[in-house]
């Protein structure tokens, strides 16, 4: 089975995109984050064209994740318990409202999950303390789906970049910039202390996921790794290979991040996919 995870940046302006790649690619199950759009605003019909079942939950123009997959779709679950909100203007007054950030679901024997992490846009930012409670919060739920499920997945845009190499971006400072603040690397160092670990950087220890459109951050190489699949034991033990598409930065209108891959088992029956590694 071959997995992958992509903040796509607006599912409605490049699904045309996705469908070539998913088709291209071999892929069974995908991922997508940021697909900004409401659930009744998902373009189904050239998804399930191409032999993809779909599961998404979007609130607004904002947010949005979605788990596509040809190999059956079970047990979808919206949100993980525990899970905080977030209102800019929100009184103190019962919870905030919840972001359309998480979703999960079971497909072929593997629980596998798609997150979009709040960015946390600045160190005083209200949305900063925001995304510290979400990820504890999802530490704490994973746990209890790890005691469920051998295999477990979580993926997506986690906005840290844990190691110093995943920082590529000269405009991004140590100690004022979020996404690599020690904070920050110690509650992503805290999944692999549970027992999810980075199933992909084995495989393909440096390269970036993402970069911004601006300063021509791509052809200067000037980017971020936060994008990522972490496995559970059980999980971690199915991995044969995994990559990082980047190629997918290129072309018209590319979205700002690019696919990360994890092919699982493999065998004889899987010798005609396409090769990326």
């Amino acid at each position: 089975m071959r997995i992958a995870t992509w903040n796509i940046n607006s599912i409605r302006t490049r699904y045309e995109r996705v469908v070539s790649w998913l088709e291209s690619s071999d892929i069974d199950v995908l991922a997508l984050q940021e697909t900004k759009c409401r659930d009744d605003q998902f373009p189904l019909a050239p998804f399930e064209a191409a032999g993809y079942e779909v599961a998404h939950h979007g609130l607004s123009q904002w947010n949005g994740v979605a788990i596509l997959s040809r190999v059956g779709l079970a047990d979808v679950t919206v949100g993980f318990p525990g899970m905080p909100g977030f209102a800019k203007d929100h009184d103190g007054e019962g919870e905030p409202p919840l972001e359309a950030r998480a979703l999960g679901a079971t497909v072929d024997g593997v629980r596998f999950w798609s997150l979009y992490v709040p960015n946390g846009r600045a160190l005083d930012d209200p949305h900063f303390t925001y995304k510290l409670r979400w990820l504890e919060a999802l530490r704490t739920a994973m746990v209890d789906e790890m005691n469920r499920f051998d295999r477990l997945a979580i993926s997506g845009d986690f906005n840290i970049a844990p190691l110093d190499g995943d920082c590529g971006d000269p405009r991004m400072v140590p100690g004022h910039s979020t996404h690599i603040s020690p904070v920050e690397r110690a509650s992503f160092a805290e999944f692999e202390r549970i027992g999810l670990t980075d199933v992909v950087r084995p495989r393909q220890p440096a390269g970036f996921t993402y970069w911004d459109y601006k300063n021509l951050a791509f052809p200067r190489d000037e980017g971020l790794r936060i994008d990522f699949v972490l496995g559970s034991a059980g999980f971690a033990a199915d991995v044969t290979d995994a990559f990082i598409d980047r190629d997918q930065r290129k072309g018209d209108s590319p979205s700002d991040h690019v696919p990360v891959v994890v092919e699982l088992g493999g065998g004889d029956e899987d010798d005609d996919r396409p090769m990326f590694w």
